[in-house]
């Protein structure tokens, strides 16, 4: 996979939190960290000084330096030469610290962008890799209503005029939060995590049948406003003829994959009478006993069992 990062992005959203100034290069600079995953080179994108397998982004503190220093004078320009030979994108010399001389001159030799931050190289190469999980994550949109519903990221779906953000709107009024409405989208940032957001434009709005586009954050107030959340949840509205054979004992629990995570799935028949507030805040109570390891349904099945064996004895 291969992503356009600049370094004009990513200096403009680290800048501030990095303490981030510039010895050689220019903001202004379309320099592009190349970003494509290589497992024969083994490259990747940020860490302290390696020579052997570099990195993209090579972050150099006060022990990196000192080593540096202790080589002798042509082991010394040729790990400099190395660091310098292209592979890696950006150097960035944590806590403010002093660029070598011979340093500084390569980097400009090789048109190399140097940074410096005023923070340690740990705490830089945290911040970068947190940034570039997020920056670089596996993306994708879909329909619905996401929202947070007593902690849990639950994603309301199903077809056109069903009743999705009527249902969103019910929810807002009993104090849980939306996210997004019509086209949130999820990023991949771990092997088993889908982190859910609202693209800008969408952002504090829902559209209801009826009542056109309302500014939710301006009606319920900035509490009722969530800026993004895990997605744990996917309820689906269907029609109650539709959903007519499900099963009574364990209802239509199963798993979504998106993006090569399992998403449990629950569907909620909708039909006259029902209450689908209060039934998708008891899907999200059992969800969480679920996932704590309690399984009611298993729970009575070992209770009939009980009885039964003991009828017999």
């Amino acid at each position: 996979m291969s992503t356009v990062l600049t370094l004009h992005a990513l200096f403009s959203s680290l800048n501030e939190k990095l303490g981030l100034k510039w010895i050689t290069g220019s903001e202004e600079s379309l320099h592009e960290i190349n970003t494509t995953k290589d497992e024969r080179a083994e490259i990747s994108l940020v860490g302290n000084l390696n020579l052997i397998h570099p990195h993209r982004i090579q972050v150099l503190g006060s022990r990196e330096l000192e080593y540096l220093d202790f080589l002798k004078k042509n082991s010394r320009k040729d790990a400099i030469s190395q660091l310098f030979s292209g592979q890696s994108d950006l150097v960035i010399i944590a806590k403010q610290l002093a660029t070598p001389d011979d340093m500084l001159q390569a980097a400009i030799d090789s048109n190399t962008p140097v940074l410096s931050s005023t923070l340690s190289s740990q705490e830089v190469i945290q911040n970068l890799q947190y940034y570039l999980s997020s920056r670089l994550a596996e993306k994708i949109t879909l329909h619905g209503v996401f929202m947070e519903v007593m902690g849990t990221g639950v994603l309301i779906t199903g077809p056109s005029s069903i009743g999705k953000s009527e249902l969103a709107l019910e929810l807002l009024t009993r104090g849980h939060r939306l996210i997004a409405d019509d086209a949130p989208e999820f990023s991949r940032l771990a092997p088993d995590i889908l982190n859910g957001s609202c693209p800008e434009m969408l952002r504090d709005f829902l559209e209801v049948r009826g009542l056109g586009i309302l500014n939710v954050r301006a009606m319920y107030g900035a509490s009722s406003i969530k800026h993004n959340r895990n997605l744990r949840l996917i309820i689906v509205l269907q029609e109650m003829e539709d959903a007519i054979k499900m099963d009574r004992l364990h209802g239509s629990r199963r798993n979504r994959r998106i993006l090569g995570v399992d998403i449990p799935e629950i569907t909620l028949p909708v039909g006259p009478g029902r209450n689908l507030a209060v039934l998708l805040e008891t899907a999200v109570r059992n969800h969480i006993l679920n996932a704590k390891g309690y399984d009611a349904s298993q729970a009575f099945i070992e209770r009939q069992k009980r009885r039964l064996e003991k009828a017999h004895q």
